[in-house]
């Protein structure tokens, strides 16, 4: 193992889509002693945005295992009146400080959060398509023509975090160290009755509530010559380092003829030695196996550590849980002030969102078109371009057929058809919507 850094990294892969636009409206003016009223739809609201946000009270991305898709809001339909559809709801998805966000295909990184509250768009939302409104024209009085909403964009994004731990169990062998954070969170240590059954790190998630968890770590027993790297002992101060509360884990029953201020003192002296700031930290001071003692012993052994150690000391057991909901709390609660101290605070800032555009591909007034031969009398007008003419309008409705079948005429679709050899009565498709070919009368 040598001297690398002992690190959790926790990833997920998720897929995240804005929302559509909402579809224009197909409405005219409809008022007393106004016979010939106008067009009025309105446009199509714009879809929602996907959002990341860096937020310091989580830990983990634990909470973006429940469900594997993240939609925004669609955007809402015009309507009458020239009345505009409401924009869809933006999705703001949280996740730990320290989140990097990739392109699941391409591996390109989108962002790093490495900031508390910074936000990223990760899927915008389509543009709400025209109502009838915009289509009005000398020539075209009452337009029965309205745009689809945009779809909106939709990724598939990998969230990888290097994350530490935000409380680390330490103390000496066999404190039972390894059986609390197995009581505490979803960590399943290996536990056993010899020195060093645990040999690198155990991490595991501890929720206080939906959006409120911490990260604890059970680091291996630490022995004296710790911080010279006596029994690993410099690569698991490392980790130790890096989190912002110690829970001080000693032997209250002295199972193995130990004494547990002793421990405490040697324990403190090695972090003392590898890094003066690391014994400043927070610390929490725990006497486990309690459950082994009489009312007197564990009134006698409290009054003895708090006196020589100078600290409060919580009395827990392992085994029977006695006091470890208790001290749950109270690392939270630490870790809660821990957090406003680094992060200047736990609450959300305003939300400064830098909203680009929202998707909308520019009609192409230029068709390329091919004929493609699809059985002995059966052919298709195919084309990228007309494929977004298709996407943005209702070939069905008679107005709007019209107005993509003119830009075909000025694209040459007749002569591509007589090129393709096309015979009268043949079947034209142009998307899903089929038609007789019927040539043009010689004069």
């Amino acid at each position: 193992m040598g001297n690398e850094r002992v690190d959790f990294i926790d990833s997920v892969r998720i897929i995240v889509k804005g929302g559509n636009g909402g579809n224009g409206a197909v409405s005219f003016r409809r008022e007393k002693y106004v016979p010939k009223g106008g067009p009025d739809g309105g446009d199509g609201g714009d879809g929602g945005f996907v959002f990341l946000r860096a937020n310091p009270q989580l830990s983990t991305l634990s909470h973006l295992l429940e469900r594997e898709k993240y939609y925004a809001e669609n955007g809402k339909p015009g309507m009458g009146k020239k009345k505009h559809g409401k924009n869809g709801e933006d999705l703001i998805i949280d996740v730990p400080v320290g989140t990097m966000v990739k392109d699941a295909f391409t591996g390109e990184v989108i962002a790093d959060l490495d900031e508390p509250w910074k936000v990223v768009c990760v899927a915008r939302g389509g543009k709400g398509g025209r109502g009838n409104v915009h289509f009005k024209s000398p020539t075209r009085r009452a337009p029965r023509i309205a745009e689809k909403g945009e779809r909106g964009e939709r990724r598939v994004i990998d969230l990888e975090l290097k994350i530490l731990a935000d409380a680390a169990l330490i103390g000496c062998p066999n404190v039972g160290k390894s059986s609390i954070i197995s009581r505490l969170s979803n960590a399943r240590p290996k536990i056993a009755n010899y020195p060093f059954t645990t040999l690198a790190p155990n991490l595991g998630v501890v929720r206080i509530a939906h959006g409120k968890e911490f990260l604890i770590a059970d680091v291996p027993g630490l022995i004296e010559g710790a911080a010279g790297g006596k029994g690993l002992g410099n690569v698991f101060l490392k980790h130790v380092e890096r989190c912002y509360l110690l829970v001080h884990v000693l032997d209250g029953a002295a199972v193995e003829g130990r004494d547990p201020v002793r421990d405490y003192l040697i324990i403190r002296k090695e972090l003392e030695k590898y890094s003066p700031e690391l014994s400043k930290k927070d610390e929490i001071v725990v006497a486990n196996k309690v459950d082994m003692l009489s009312e007197k012993e564990r009134r006698e052994l409290k009054d003895r550590l708090e006196k020589e150690i100078g600290k409060e000391v919580l009395l827990v057991s392992a085994v029977t849980l006695e006091g470890l909901e208790d001290l749950k709390y109270r690392i939270w609660e630490k870790i809660k002030e821990s957090r406003k101290i680094i992060y200047g605070g736990s609450e959300p800032k305003e939300l400064k969102i830098k909203r680009p555009a929202p998707i909308w591909r520019k009609l192409p007034q230029k068709l390329r078109i091919k004929i493609l031969k699809i059985s002995e009398n059966e052919y298709e007008v195919t084309s990228d371009e007309l494929k977004i003419w298709l996407e943005r309008f209702n070939i069905h409705e008679k107005d709007q057929r019209l107005m993509i079948l003119d830009a075909l005429e000025k694209a040459g679709l007749e002569q591509k058809l007589k090129e393709a050899g096309v015979k009268e009565g043949d079947i034209i498709y142009i998307g899903d919507f089929a038609f007789d070919y019927i040539e043009e009368e010689k004069e």
